[in-house]
């Protein structure tokens, strides 16, 4: 609830900014549209056909009605052929005629409707919602492990078939609930929901008025081989050990703010401006009687500076467009730099399981390990053939402008999963196509400085981004600067944190670490103890890309008013210069059945 109240405050009292482009939340609210009640029993929803609208065989498999705050809904689950369940929640007495859609995150397999970042915006907040999601095709120990993909046909499912065809099924039992579809239609989504969100955009643009995407992971093939797979082996000594663990990151975080914090003008503990800064490790050397705790072996400085270059090959070609960004260091862990208390990580998890089941066509022998994978150009081409079908990079959104459709983009900039520069290039490259004045009218990207991967971080990255996507789309507002808040969480058991897992490893739990949503694979989460959320410390607001935040010179450096909007840095055009800087472009789509082990894909519907 303080949480709630500090965001409708902020957007009062930011206002006092000399800002061209802040927008007062309050002033605007989304369309007020009629509550529109139900014509047929949530009951009667079991007996309902909807496999001609859905274009596949749809079965309802349970329909009861959910007494919830803030309002029941009924509730269907069901799924279409072969396996993708699907569930929608429909308001029983309180639908104002929106539907809005959740993804899902890792390699999915689980289904769970989880609407977030909405504090602001009432009609969410009123239970007004018809929402809905999916599992993509496939569950339990074959999602964790990525064995799903030994059908071709649960590939495409997972690539981008499953959630189109929930989209269909959730507003064909809408019409049929209500006896009228729905006037506006939202997909949210982050890490591999965020792919979700851009698949739907560029594949089936007449899905959705609206859409937020956030820490895509659109080069889904080179992000989970190349990306993870190279953060796991670097870190491997001969031994299989690792060799950089938890223990050490406090003293390289340290070592690398120290060195870049001042690089937007303003030492406040956070790296904002990261594409800036040039890492140097070696800052955090041991010397002779320091606590090995405090400081880094040559070894550990060397598998750090293989991290911030990413994966490349023996002449320095870049295989990723980049490691993860200096500042986002406290957030390795549990990803691919383990505790010493907590071994396994998600990174060689999730890079075997897709190098085994899904990147390669035919998929390598059962023998096949991470240790397998080359670092160079022939195995880039090679593990990269099916592009067209799991990535979500195509920069064309002119069909989604023509539906009137709008997009956010949001990334934070100490992501340790998926680097920013990826969300940052499409972006780039959608302008390039479309023109700024078309793209400008059409999409924002946000990004958040010491935002970790969906959540959590040592930066503000709480904000709402239900309310301003649907004041895009419904009023026509488009979004200026937003007002983000650093909200500390504390523990609900007391104690510090497991022995050598730095506090803030936490954030990965909800952010993409084993066992965790929205972007896990699998296995238990780093630290199980509840937390609640405190009162904010911090607020800044983020504005739109290429723009940045700039102090004032006065008031505190924690309070959002105390800055304006500061000059455009725009990535360096080298920075985004990789091997698969050519993903970013039209029309590379491929469309795919599925027939056991095999695929037949054609390059248009």
């Amino acid at each position: 609830m303080l949480v709630r109240r500090f965001f409708r405050n902020a957007s009062a009292f930011i206002l006092a900014a000399a800002s061209p482009i802040l927008i007062h939340a309050q002033a605007a609210q989304p369309a007020n549209l009629a509550v529109i009640m139900p014509v047929i029993d949530c009951a009667a929803l079991k007996s309902v056909d909807i496999s001609a609208a859905v274009a596949a065989p749809t079965h309802i498999t349970a329909t009861s009605v959910v007494e919830a705050k803030p309002a029941a809904y009924c509730k269907v689950e069901g799924y279409v052929e072969p396996a993708i369940k699907f569930e929608v929640r429909l308001p029983v007495s309180n639908w104002t005629q929106r539907l809005v859609q959740t993804g899902c995150g890792g390699l999915c397999g689980n289904l769970n409707i989880r609407l977030d970042r909405d504090d602001t915006c009432p009609v969410a907040q009123n239970g007004e919602l018809a929402l809905t999601s999916t599992d993509m095709g496939h569950a339990g120990r074959e999602a964790e492990e990525g064995s799903f993909g030994d059908d071709y046909q649960l590939r495409i499912d997972f690539a981008y078939r499953g959630v189109h065809l929930t989209t269909v099924a959730a507003k064909s039992l809408i019409a049929k609930y209500y006896g009228q579809a729905p006037k506006y239609s939202y997909f949210m989504g982050c890490s591999d929901g965020g792919r979700e969100a851009l698949m739907e955009a560029q594949r089936f643009p007449e899905d959705f008025n609206g859409i937020t995407a956030g820490a895509p992971a659109m080069n889904f093939v080179v992000q989970n081989t190349f990306y993870h797979g190279w953060n796991a082996l670097t870190n491997t000594d001969a031994d299989g050990k690792p060799i950089l663990t938890t223990l050490q990151l406090p003293a390289l975080h340290k070592a690398i703010v120290e060195q870049c914090d001042a690089l937007d003008g303003l030492k406040d503990g956070l790296i904002s401006d990261p594409l800036a800064c040039h890492p140097n490790p070696s800052a955090a050397l041991c010397k002779p009687g320091d606590n090995p705790t405090t400081c880094l072996t040559p070894a550990e400085v060397h598998v750090a500076e293989e991290l911030y270059k990413g994966a490349h090959d023996a002449k320095g070609g870049k295989l990723v467009i980049s490691g993860p960004l200096p500042g986002s260091e406290l957030a390795w862990g549990g990803v691919y730099i383990p505790s010493p208390q907590r071994p396994n990580t998600m990174s060689p998890g999730i890079s075997a399981g897709t190098l085994k089941h899904l990147a390669y066509d035919p998929s390598p022998a059962s023998t096949y390990k991470l240790a397998d994978l080359k670092f160079d150009r022939a195995t880039f081409d090679a593990t990269t053939k099916l592009h067209g079908i799991y990535d979500a990079t195509d920069p064309d959104l002119r069909p989604y402008a023509k539906q009137g459709g709008k997009l956010i983009l949001w990334h934070g900039l100490a992501d340790p999963h998926i680097s920013p520069l990826n969300t940052i290039a499409y972006y780039t490259a959608m302008k390039k196509l479309m023109g700024d004045e078309a793209a400008d009218k059409l999409a924002r990207l946000y990004l958040f400085p010491g935002g970790y991967h969906c959540g959590g971080g040592e930066g503000p990255f709480n904000v709402d981004l239900l309310m301003p996507i649907m004041l895009w789309v419904e009023r026509g507002v488009a979004p200026g600067a937003l007002v983000a808040a650093h909200v500390p969480e504390t523990r609900a058991t007391q104690g510090p944190p497991p022995n050598g897992v730095p506090a803030s490893e936490v954030a990965n739990e909800r952010g993409g670490a084993p066992g965790a949503l929205p972007g896990g694979a699998g296995g238990p989460p780093l630290n199980p103890a509840p937390r609640t959320p405190g009162r904010p410390d911090r607020t800044r607001p983020i504005y739109p890309y290429p723009y940045t935040a700039q102090y004032k010179g006065s008031g505190s450096i924690d309070d959002a008013a105390s800055f304006v909007q500061g000059p455009a840095k725009p990535a360096p055009a080298d920075m985004l210069n990789w091997f698969g800087s050519g993903f970013y472009s039209a029309g590379y789509e491929k469309w795919c059945s599925g027939n056991g082990a095999s695929f037949n894909c054609k390059a248009s519907k």
